[in-house]
């Protein structure tokens, strides 16, 4: 019985070992992206378990909050998921035109800032791709809400750079992945938050950019949608699909602005057939997702 029991034993220690010579799943770190003046933006990376042979593909996001709330954590649950997947993923931080009191706006901070860091995250993801195994060619980004028109600013916003950004790295992404985004900043609250730079409305409205060769883009929208209608949404269909880009739309009768309301996984941006559907067509356009 001892001999058994020892044999038993060494075969649990053996085990315990060898536990943790096995891929060990997800792996989260962060990184400093970006320095302006006395500010550091991070970015939370999600990488997958176990050795590739080659370059991953990406998917960056960026939340939502109106350029003044949110986190990047919102986007963790997602994150994990496609990591799981074989993606190396990212969710950023950006600047947020909010006071240190609770505040808004910050008039230092507008959402021309918000998406010059959008594009230099994406320069960033680029620039470190070797380092990070990511092929540059395979990089999805997507968002919710204003993180939805950050997401079209990345292939947009070509006006709209921060001075210290590489210009000859692209921030373009290979397709965009937008959930209740917003597609038109010509409304009373960019308005209220650029303050001085009001001027700029239209440079940093997807809508007013639309030109042909956009990245091909999946859009997931409520009909019941009240803080990004949805009649705006069909209007950047109309206009983006005449110029010859794909955009494809995919709406939930009842559901408003935050689609997985109860969902506490995915922080009620999405649910599971939301991430579902968005593997299609990601896997439409040559992404694997296992």
């Amino acid at each position: 019985m001892s001999r058994q029991l020892n044999i038993l034993l060494l075969l649990l220690l053996c085990l315990h070992f060898a536990s943790y010579s096995q891929p060990t799943g997800v792996t989260e770190t962060q990184e400093v992206y970006k320095r302006i003046d006395t500010t550091a933006l991070s970015v939370d990376i999600f990488t997958p378990g176990g050795a590739s042979t080659s370059p991953r593909q990406a998917i960056v996001f960026f939340h939502g909050g109106g350029w003044a709330f949110g986190h990047p954590k919102e986007f963790h649950g997602a994150c994990r998921r496609y990591a799981g997947k074989g993606f190396v993923t990212f969710s950023f931080e950006y600047r947020l035109s909010v006071n240190e009191d609770g505040s808004v706006p910050n008039p230092a901070i507008t959402p021309v800032e918000c998406v010059k860091d959008a594009r230099s995250a994406m320069r960033w993801v680029r620039e470190n791709a070797k380092r990070l195994n990511i092929n540059p060619d395979m990089i999805a980004v997507g968002g919710q809400s204003v993180g939805g028109q950050l997401t079209l600013m990345t292939a947009l916003g070509d006006t709209i750079n921060e001075a210290s950004d590489n210009l000859a790295i692209s921030p373009r992404p290979t397709v965009m992945l937008l959930y209740s985004s917003t597609v038109n900043t010509m409304e009373a609250w960019c308005d209220d938050m650029l303050g001085e730079k009001r001027h700029m409305i239209w440079a940093i409205s997807p809508r007013h950019n639309i030109r042909p060769g956009m990245p091909p883009a999946i859009e997931f929208h409520g009909l019941d949608d009240t803080t990004v209608n949805f009649w705006t949404v069909a209007a950047f269909r109309r206009e983006t699909e005449a110029q010859g880009n794909e955009f494809e739309v995919v709406t939930y009768k009842g559901r408003k602005h935050y689609l997985g309301l109860d969902n506490e996984k995915y922080s009620t941006l999405f649910d599971e057939e939301i991430m579902e559907r968005t593997d299609q067509f990601l896997a439409k356009h040559g992404f694997v997702v296992r």
